[in-house]
């Protein structure tokens, strides 16, 4: 769960499309993950190094070896190093799986709505429900053009395969034009008791989930994927500072991985920290708010963040915050991982 530090070897590159390549790594036995979740990747760069989070198009249970799919971003510090520069046989840091854009089951129905490379974490989710579980999926996958439709062999393959429980969508911005609020909630109107999942560029996902909630889809089965760019290196420890003494604490009741703790949490500390401090295995990435691999749900109680890239005020309004960037403003704070 926790940012466990790997260096990987790419066992392969492969080209998907004119500007987006998959990393294929030689994967440690052992190392567990679910679909729908990234890797945080430590790439060098001119003034130093980047870290970019980049979804696993691999599917747990269906491929042996953790890959990532890339799409080149104009200026993209990270993505163009990868795309020019990355072949079989390099080392890179890594850390372990991380994020929460996965199913809660495999068993139900899911609506996929995929943009450009939003269709990686998309990938992982629909091999991963073909092989375990029994789930019907609709994708709408929107692009550019024909040429810029990443995996799209494999998901031709995957339709044939399983026609019963699989159907894919193609929105060409060449044939349709940009995606917009009304024909897309005709598409998706018959899907509307489904789990759904967007990922890709910020206008398709707004107009996704705009047109989701106007069918009325509950909130809570609304899942949006969003990363943005991290702007220090994960792999420095973070040194706490500690409580002050002295300093007045907060009465905190945490529920991680099925067992409860009552502590103690000094009002100067970030809940991330603090939790560590404490020796408890919560989980976390880029420790900046740009994602939300450490997202926790505030049940009693309120906490204030130093920042947030990624929740929507949805979000905030269900009670979801980033611990790595919440301190406690109440007496009594209780949170759960397990929701």
């Amino acid at each position: 769960m926790t940012s466990e530090k790997l260096r990987l070897t790419v066992a392969e590159v492969i080209q998907e499309t004119g500007d987006a390549h998959s990393l294929v790594f030689e994967t440690p036995a052992g190392l567990s993950y679910k679909p729908g979740q990234f890797l945080t990747l430590r790439l060098p760069h001119d003034d130093g190094v980047v870290a970019r989070c980049y979804s696993l198009s691999s599917a747990p249970g269906v491929d042996e070896q953790l890959k990532v799919t890339i799409k080149r971003v104009r200026d993209g510090r990270g993505s163009n190093w990868v795309c020019d520069t990355v072949l079989a046989g390099q080392e890179i840091e890594v850390l372990a799986p991380s994020g929460t854009f996965t199913p809660r089951s495999l068993d139900t129905d899911l609506l996929l709505l995929a943009g450009g490379s939003g269709v990686t974490p998309v990938m992982s989710i629909i091999k991963s429900c073909l092989a375990s579980g029994t789930g019907k999926m609709l994708l709408v996958y929107a692009n550019r053009d024909e040429q810029s439709v990443i995996f799209h062999a494999e998901l031709r393959a995957l339709v044939a395969a399983h026609p019963e429980r699989l159907v894919v969508l193609h929105w060409l911005e060449t044939v349709q034009g940009l995606p917009s609020l009304k024909p897309l909630q005709e598409i998706v109107r018959p899907w509307a008791h489904a789990e759904a999942f967007i990922c890709g560029p910020a206008p398709f996902m707004d107009c996704a989930a705009d047109a989701l909630k106007e069918l009325g889809v509950a909130r809570d089965r609304i899942h949006v994927e969003r990363f943005t760019s991290l702007a220090g290196d994960p792999w420095t420890e973070v040194e706490s500072t500690g409580p002050i003494e002295g300093e007045a604490t907060t009465g905190l009741v945490v529920e991680l991985d099925g067992a409860t703790h009552e502590l103690a949490w000094p009002k100067s500390m970030k809940l991330l920290d603090f939790l560590l401090d404490q020796g408890l295995d919560a989980p976390y990435s880029c420790r900046e708010g740009a994602c939300s691999a450490c997202g926790v749900h505030i049940t009693e109680g309120e906490v204030a963040m130093d920042n947030n890239s990624v929740l929507e005020q949805e979000d905030l309004d269900e009670g979801w915050r980033l611990a790595c960037q919440s301190r406690a403003t109440t007496d009594a704070v209780r949170v759960t991982y397990d929701a």
